[in-house]
Formats: structure tokens, sequence, C-alpha cells
């Protein structure tokens, strides 16, 4: 069951974002040089760079997403990151409906939402800038209208790798865009391009690739193995024929899961620092809560009192309640990791949920198998002190010896 859902997370966790925009380098009003499809949604970028005088001209494609939306794109000086980002924003005006572009400079106080989102002169060697819809001047900004951003910039001297940043979003309040939506495509729309070679940053398939790393050894080790080593410890340990076995194997399978899921969450750390625009608090709070009831728990087999020990019955109380905790918040995240990499729907998470709900039904069988058995014990121990089961034996028994005697 395990290598099954490993197989199917590796074949099917791959990126959940289908690019149905490709690039192209010709628009209605100016051809370029080199084009490229941005990582998200469903974005593309033309342009033409002049070495001889430092000047990049671009168009940015992308869509939107409401009538009352807006789509914006711009370029982030020092790191790819929507903070400190110098952007241009194309919105429907609101008094007239037409379409306008229009500079903004994202400061931290946007991203905190401290203060709304004001246009103000850009401090970088803009030129120019425009915005048209596709299919011209008749086009009206619908859901999923194409929109094309142009810009002439000019570049400082050697300077070729360009951090670029876009999104959109549902609202314009007055002149003022409102927050864009928070899924994971919206999170990670940021690329740096190398307008030389055409070619990205290593940073997104890094990334790309921790993240892959980071969802399947979470998901075995905190939703898989954690949750076998619960159902060892409590299902195997009352098969007399296995002895002390049991012991070992739930505390090996919890140990490699808990080494695992150590592994798993230093990716999760470092998939922090390389995201610093990208917060998830709630899977964010769920890993560390995890991570830390499964390090006391690990601890608790250091302070193990012996069986004749009168702190035995607290120290086991304490270690149920404690792994327990651990595997329900393990599993309670490996959904929510679902949630925030975008694939709520994917066959990774239908593996899963096949793969647990599998355990659940041998953890449900052994459960009602081992009441089945307690109670027949119990039914038997009754009868026996009654005298109904036993009794007719034993006396057979002493009377057999009293006969032997007699003889």
């Amino acid at each position: 069951m395990l290598f099954l859902y490993l197989f199917f997370l590796l074949i099917c966790n791959g990126p959940q974002q289908a690019f149905s925009a490709h690039c192209t380098t010709i628009t209605a009003t100016k051809t370029f040089e080199k084009c490229m499809t941005l990582p998200t949604q469903q974005a593309s970028i033309a342009w033409t760079f002049y070495p001889h005088n430092a000047t990049l001209d671009l168009v940015f494609s992308g869509s939107f997403i409401s009538p009352t939306g807006w789509v914006g794109w711009g370029i982030n000086p020092n790191s790819a990151e929507m903070t400190g980002t110098h952007a241009l924003i194309a919105f429907p005006d609101p008094n007239t409906g037409l379409l306008v572009i229009l500079p903004y400079v994202l400061d931290p106080t946007v991203k905190l939402q401290r203060s709304s989102l004001l246009s103000r002169p850009l401090d970088i060697h803009l030129r120019s800038s425009s915005a048209a819809m596709y299919g011209g001047r008749m086009a009206t900004v619908h859901n999923g209208a194409a929109v094309q951003i142009y810009a002439t910039l000019k570049l400082e001297p050697n300077r070729t790798k360009i951090h670029h940043v876009w999104n959109r979003g549902l609202y314009v309040q007055g002149y003022s865009p409102t927050i864009h939506p928070t899924a994971i495509t919206d999170l990670l729309s940021t690329a740096t391009i190398d307008i030389l070679s055409g070619t990205t940053g290593s940073s997104h398939s890094n990334i790309k690739t921790l993240k892959m790393a980071h969802g399947i050894i979470n998901s075995v080790s905190w939703g898989i193995l954690l949750p076998v080593g619960a159902f060892s410890a409590r299902y195997l340990r009352h098969i007399q024929s296995m002895g002390p076995s049991w012991f070992y194997a739930h505390a090996g399978v919890q140990l490699s899961g808990f080494l695992l899921g150590t592994f798993g969450f230093a990716i999760g750390i470092k998939l922090g620092e390389m995201s610093p625009g990208v917060v998830y608090g709630l899977h964010r709070k769920l890993g560390f809560a995890a991570f830390c009831l499964g390090g006391v728990q690990t601890l608790a087999l250091l302070f193990r009192p012996k069986t004749t020990n009168k702190f035995r019955k607290y120290w086991k109380s304490y270690h149920h309640f404690v792994g327990y905790s651990c595997v329900v918040l393990g599993v309670v995240n490996v959904f929510q990791g679902f949630e925030v990499m975008g694939s709520s729907r994917s066959y990774a998470k239908l593996a899963y949920c096949l793969s647990l709900a599998t355990l659940i039904g041998i953890c449900i069988a052994s459960e009602v198998n081992s009441w089945v058995i307690f109670c027949r014990k119990a039914k038997e121990e009754t009868l026996r002190r009654e005298g109904l089961i036993g009794g007719s034996e034993k006396g057979s028994g002493r009377m057999n010896l009293m006969g032997l005697t007699d003889h």
C-alpha cells in the first residue's frame, strides 16, 4: 500500500496548472524578438532588448478575472517578490469604463493592508507605457478578457536579469486596486528572466522540486508511517505469538517516520526562506505543532519507566495522548498541504485518501475483532467463576485421584 501510494504521488503530483496560453512575439502594434510563457495565470511576456543603450521594450499579456478587476505587471529591482515592486496596473476607469493604466509602488504597508494602494511615479526609468485589450478598441473588460501592457524601460548598465512580478484582482475601489486572490498560483506569480538568453532563474525550478519532495516525504512520514506505528502498538501487542516483537515494530516504524518527517520539516523551513512573500499560517502552525509533539514523543522513550514503577501508568497515559495527538495533527496537515499546493482535486490526494481509508478500514476490523475476543474472554471468565465451565472437569479429576488412592 505504501509503495503504491508513493508511486501515485510521484506520477501525479506534478504541476497542476495547465498553460493554455502560448507566448507570441507579434502583437497588433509591435513585433518583438523573444517571448516566454510565464508559470502562472496563463500569462506571457515578449520583449526586445537593445544592448547598445540598455533599453528594454516589452509587452505583458494577461487576463481579467472580473469585469471590475485589474491586471498588473511590474519589476522588482531587488528580488522576485511583491514587496518593493514597481508596477503598471490596468483596469477599467470607474467613471468612463475605458481601459486605463497607472503606476504603483508596492511597499510593505500594501502587503499588510494598512493603507490603500495609491498611484505614484515609479523610481525606475520608465520611458513609456500603455495598455490595450486584445481585440482592439471594441473589446470590453469581462471575466477572461485578454489585456496587453506595453512598457519601454531604461535598464542599468550590464544588468540583464530582471525580476518580473504580475498578478490580477477582482475589484478596484476608485483608482485603488484591492488585494489579489491568495491561491498558490497567485502567490507564486514571479519570475527572474535573463533578457539576453531568454532563460529563467533556477529559483522556481528549485522551489518546485523542493515542494515535490516536501509533499511526498511528509505525506509518507506524518500521514502514513506514524498512523501505521500507532496501529502496531494498539493491535499487535495482544497477539501472544509475537511476544515483544510488536514493541520493536512499533518503535522502529515510529522512529523511522519521525526521522523522515524531520527531513520533510526541514525542507518546509527552507521553502519558507526561499519564498519570503508567501505565508501559509495554518499549514505552518500545524507543522510546528506536529513536529514538537513528535519530538517529545520520541524523547519519551529515554524516560520510559519499568512496568513495576508506580509512575508507569502516568507515563502510559501521557504517551498515548501525545502520540494520538501527533498522528491526528500530521494527517490533518497533510490534507492542508494538498490545499496549499493547489492539489485538492489531484490524483495524488485520491491515492493518499485511498491509502488512509485502507488503513482506517483495517483499524476498524481489528478494533471489532479485539472487542469480540475481549467480550468472549470476559464471558468465559464469568462462567468459570460461577463454576459452569471447568468445574466438572476439575471435579472428575479429583474423583479419579481419590479412586487411585483407594486402590
